[in-house]
């Protein structure tokens, strides 16, 4: 709401026919000790006025630095049309679609989109969003450990390789439920996860699934197919990781190895969703038809009518409103709505082509970067395993005073891959979409040099 509706001769009228005086009596309960003594650290209200002009202060102060940091969020461009139509007040404003014959538009969209995750991801069912990547990532750990009948265990590989944020998100999610999740070790040389490392991290017990990224957190490719068939030989589901931009080129989940994995999930927010000073985001999910029923969120379904016309409607909503407690397999998301309006009018805009085309520009700007920046003495690709839109670069000094050095010059010079992996320090992960230029990354070469010169 842009203002609060209530006068102070409404609330006066409010309070006088139930009998209070003052808005304090109506929580008289609680002890006075108990209650908050201010907020000290809130300053005062400002108008709506003075509020823009300290966020567009705030915003300039940022800058426009060249990014080239990936690590899981990136800047892709977004057409003008995306958000012009996603903050429409029909959209905009629009809430949980209980009541389906009031909510056919978002219903349509929430549709919409399910139906272009499966058709992206190759598998048969999706909901409608979760928070983001990391807590959608969570949601499949459980989901595998629910739905696995061949196996009891609570035991999930999950590689090293995967992103840090994800790992931490997941185990802090899971493992109050009892779930242990195993870390596996990725090949110092490839930067990959083989087969012979997931073997070597279940030789103490069953597992009951285990996670595959494609592409990894070094922008590696993983040999998902082999990983996934090893998997179900030993009765584990799969659980897939994925980039939406890279699954435009990749081999999807549904057609990884034999069968394709059980479970895929990851971050929507390359499809429409700008680098907005962290967030808001969406988590996707997907999966196989055969674990529909334990699918959290909600899923929107197309029907027909009495009078034969098409019409949208939740078919499976598994909240506590909705059903026992104990049953309920939810995450609650009705904010990222939104984000999932914006991501499927951008899909719809772009386009299947569209987005190959955006994944192969991606591809090669991250080569062609990686080669511009190893004319550097000293600079080198960390592994030797091919790679979508990031790359891992060792450094000839020490990563974080580097890095301090170009966001001094507008030059945003990556992730320092020490301060999550401190055995590959000095190291820095880079990604270059289809929004970098021959002339960004040479700028960006250049600056590096002349930083690495003054050492």
């Amino acid at each position: 709401m842009p203002f609060i509706p209530h006068t102070e001769a409404d609330v006066a009228e409010m309070l006088a026919a139930i009998g209070a005086e003052s808005i304090d009596d109506l929580f008289d309960e609680i002890p006075p000790e108990l209650r908050a003594k201010g907020l000290d650290g809130i300053p005062a209200g400002l108008s709506e006025m003075d509020v823009t002009r300290l966020l567009q202060g705030r915003a300039r102060a940022d800058g426009q630095p060249l990014c080239f940091i990936g690590a899981g969020a990136y800047e892709h461009h977004i057409p003008a049309a995306v958000w012009q139509i996603t903050t429409r007040g029909e959209f905009y404003s629009a809430y949980t679609p209980y009541q389906a014959e009031a909510s056919q538009g978002t219903l349509q969209v929430l549709y919409e989109f399910q139906s272009m995750m499966t058709g992206l991801t190759g598998m048969d069912v999706s909901n409608a969003s979760l928070y983001d990547g990391a807590s959608a990532l969570a949601e499949a750990v459980l989901m595998a450990v629910r739905a696995n009948r061949k196996s009891k265990s609570k035991r999930v590989l999950i590689p090293k390789s995967l992103h840090p944020s994800y790992r931490r998100t997941a185990r802090g999610l899971v493992g109050n439920q009892g779930i242990e999740l195993v870390e596996v070790d990725f090949d110092p040389a490839t930067g990959q996860t083989p087969v012979a490392q997931y073997e070597a991290a279940a030789a103490d017990g069953e597992c009951a699934a285990l996670v595959v990224p494609q592409p990894n957190f070094f922008g590696a490719l993983e040999d998902v197919d082999a990983v996934t068939d090893w998997a179900h030989e030993r009765n584990m589901l799969a659980i897939g990781v994925v980039n939406p931009v890279a699954m435009a080129l990749l081999s999807p989940p549904g057609d990884w190895g034999e069968t394709g994995a059980d479970i895929a999930c990851g971050e929507g927010q390359p499809l429409g969703m700008p680098l907005a000073s962290g967030g808001p985001y969406l988590g996707f999910l997907t999966c196989k038809q055969d674990f529909v029923r334990q699918l959290p969120g909600r899923i929107a379904g197309k029907t027909l009518d009495a009078d034969g016309k098409v019409g949208y409607t939740l078919t499976l909503q598994a909240r506590e409103q909705h059903i026992r407690r104990s049953k309920a397999t939810s995450n609650i998301c009705t904010n990222q709505g939104l984000l999932v309006t914006a991501a499927t009018i951008h899909m719809a805009i772009v386009g299947a082509e569209g987005l190959e085309r955006v994944a192969a520009s991606c591809h090669a700007n991250t080569r062609r970067l990686t080669e511009l920046l190893c004319e550097i003495p000293g600079v080198e690709p960390l592994f030797d395993a091919p790679v979508f839109h990031e790359q891992a670069l060792r450094l000839p000094a020490p990563t974080d005073k580097l890095l301090r050095a170009l966001a001094a010059q507008d030059i945003l010079g990556g992730f320092d891959l020490g301060a999550e992996y401190p055995e590959l320090d000095p190291a820095v992960l880079v990604c270059a979409t289809e929004m970098r230029t021959e002339e960004d990354m040479v700028a960006f070469r250049d600056k590096l040099a002349a930083v690495l010169s003054d050492e």
